[in-house]
């Protein structure tokens, strides 16, 4: 498989955020009186908040109250409360350097707005690496839904067959193959290789794939 670029995420995958949004979500539904356990939440990581609320509480929705205001409590907790607690995951800055010294095409995709998207790059210290992005803004529905990865690659103009995503969650794993994307996982997002099953390969975070990149999709890629 040669390959052009690489679709990438950013929470869980360059950054050691998953476990931080599934307090924030609980922090901001308890605060209007909805009962939901960290352990409900968790599961549902790599999910936007448009398809998070509704299949925590069916009667919930962004466009709607108290869902509007729920989900927006939970972006300004991750952005401002629980800042402090973000880290980037082992050899995010490495990897992402690696990949486009290799001359692959690199562009984000995550369901996060732009705000968001700007303190993560910041944290995985890669804000000066990858300029092109693709946000909520730029998609309908987010994942599992494919118009992210879908608008990634119209962005980009890569075809979906000479790309791969490196994610961390399950819902990236569905919503690229729904875009005809292939899906490198890591752990670092908190879900197990059997949540992860839907991936050509899985790796400890990016340092790990970082150690065995030459035998990895990426590096077999290269030597074709």
């Amino acid at each position: 498989m040669a390959l052009d670029g690489v679709v990438l995420d950013i929470d869980g995958t360059l950054v050691l955020s998953n476990d931080i949004h599934a307090r924030a979500w609980v922090e901001a539904f308890a605060n209007h009186g909805y009962d939901v356990s960290l352990e409900q939440v968790k599961p549902l990581m790599g999910m936007g908040g448009d398809q998070l609320l509704p299949k925590l509480f069916p009667e919930l929705s962004e466009e709607t109250e108290p869902g509007k205001t729920i989900a927006s409590e939970h972006k300004e907790l991750v952005l401002n409360n629980y800042r402090p607690q973000l880290k980037p995951t082992a050899g995010a800055r490495e990897l992402v350097e690696k990949l486009l010294a290799a001359g692959l095409h690199v562009i984000v995709a995550t369901s996060a707005s732009d705000r968001e998207l700007g303190v993560m790059l910041k944290v995985a210290d890669v804000e000066d690496l990858l300029t092109e992005t693709t946000t909520s803004g730029d998609a309908e529905n987010s994942k599992p839904a494919p118009d992210i990865v879908q608008a990634a690659l119209d962005k980009a103009q890569l075809a979906p067959d000479r790309v791969v995503m490196l994610a961390d969650t399950p819902y990236d794993i569905e919503a690229a193959g729904r875009a005809g994307v292939k899906v490198i996982a890591v752990r670092s997002g908190g879900f197990s290789d059997q949540d992860l099953a839907g991936a050509i390969a899985i790796y400890d975070d990016p340092a790990d794939l970082l150690h065995y990149y030459d035998r990895s999709p990426l590096g077999q890629a290269a030597a074709v």
